[in-house]
């Protein structure tokens, strides 16, 4: 009888549990995931400073990128490294003032980016810097827009290959 019952189709009650218990399964599992997933936010895309340097965004249009000072030591010259970038419409002028020292002064046209220490880039010199390598370096970088933010800049020496070139 059991045999004629399962060809024709009928199931136990206990094989009908089993069943509907994983039909709701998969549904549960994919809605804990979905649940999951939209607790826990994708960090890419999240600005970062992916390098050894700073970012600071003065506005959402208004950016400096991978910050730093390369200097030899304590109350020499350092030379600012990094990106200014300028996605609004009018042309922009960064400044970027150490602790207790002179502005640099660093032109972005608009749409522009201007790289600082690159082979072509824009040569902007500390004239003192008053940290040593491996500190931080207290500065003001602000816009002719009016914003400003205060931070503290890496300051790193020839050590690094990538930036021995770069000393004053």
């Amino acid at each position: 009888a059991s045999a004629a019952a399962a060809a024709d189709g009928d199931k136990s009650p206990a094989s009908r549990a089993t069943g509907r218990a994983r039909a709701w399964a998969v549904p549960l599992l994919v809605a804990g995931v979905a649940l999951a997933s939209a607790c826990s936010p994708i960090e890419t895309n999240r600005p970062y400073s992916p390098s050894d340097g700073l970012r600071v965004d003065l506005t959402s249009e208004l950016r400096g990128l991978n910050l730093l000072v390369v200097s030899a030591e304590d109350g020499e010259p350092g030379a600012l490294v990094g990106a200014f970038a300028n996605d609004s419409t009018e042309d922009v002028e960064f400044d970027v003032t150490p602790e207790g020292g002179a502005p640099v002064t660093i032109p972005v046209a608009a749409g522009e980016t201007v790289y600082l220490g690159a082979e072509d880039g824009f040569d902007a010199q500390i004239g003192r810097v008053d940290a040593e390598p491996g500190a931080m370096l207290p500065v003001t970088v602000s816009a002719t827009t009016g914003e400003e933010q205060t931070l503290s800049l890496p300051v790193l020496d020839g050590t690094l290959e990538e930036y021995a070139h770069l000393l004053p």
